[in-house]
């Protein structure tokens, strides 16, 4: 039994909001239990990349895309595949989405556990940085949905504070790393899981009673990362 899974328990049966038309999802009773398995599409999350020249999408080999795990792990179903070429050594690759129904102006306390498969074998060296160590796993929120703006300089910057690689800021928080723990370089796919749940991300709703949530790495591995977030499971408990 997952750790997430351990705190539900104690917490009691969660309703399960449903999701709107948007691609939205309400929470129906307090405290809430989100849980993403990805497996027929998207379900309304939003793959999207910061920190790197605007206009150079394609230099930085971007994509994001609902498609099957990697053959290699022996495990059918689908995940949300980000990918990008880290030549600003800086990149940031992010999945975000709204969760609306909560209680305006209200303090929430947030635990993730995301499992992803990652080809980053762990002591494994490279340009800038670790491959595996060096690429930050980051969660949190927002009260205003996360978009990547043209700095004065000409850079794509998150219009909101995420920190900084190895340190988090006022919407986001380092879990980990995407290490898969595997002592080979290239290593195969392995599925990772990282949780917060010794200390939730704490954040207040607006007065709109609505969150965005943000999955996403920070990378100072001068390289290609290639990742599937294979589920994300979020509890949002009032504070």
């Amino acid at each position: 039994m997952s750790t997430l899974s351990k705190i539900a328990g104690l917490v009691g049966l969660l309703a399960l909001g449903a999701a709107t038309a948007c691609g939205e999802q309400s929470i129906e009773s307090e405290p809430g239990d989100l849980r993403f398995s990805f497996e027929s599409d998207a379900e309304g999350w939003r793959g999207a990349f910061a920190d790197y020249p605007s206009g150079r999408e394609q230099d930085f080999g971007l994509a994001f895309e609902h498609r099957a795990l990697p053959a290699e792990l022996g495990t059918p179903g689908k995940a949300l595949f980000l990918e990008g070429d880290n030549r600003s050594d800086d990149l940031f690759m992010y999945l975000t989405r709204e969760v609306t129904g909560l209680s305006p102006n209200t303090s929430y306390a947030l635990s993730f556990e995301v499992v992803l498969a990652s080809n980053a074998g762990s002591g494994c060296t490279g340009i800038g940085g670790a491959p595996g160590e060096s690429v930050y796993l980051k969660v949190g929120a927002s009260p205003a949905e996360p978009r990547a703006v043209v700095d004065s300089g000409g850079v794509m910057r998150l219009d909101l504070d995420k920190g900084n690689q190895s340190n988090g800021g006022a919407n986001a928080q380092v879990i980990g790393n995407v290490a898969n723990g595997v002592p080979q370089c290239p290593a195969p796919y392995r599925l990772v899981t990282r949780t917060n749940t010794d200390s939730p991300f704490v954040i207040s709703t607006g007065e709109q009673g609505s969150l965005w949530l943000l999955v996403g790495t920070d990378s100072g591995f001068e390289g290609t990362s290639s990742l599937y977030y294979d589920s994300i499971r979020v509890l949002l408990e009032p504070r």
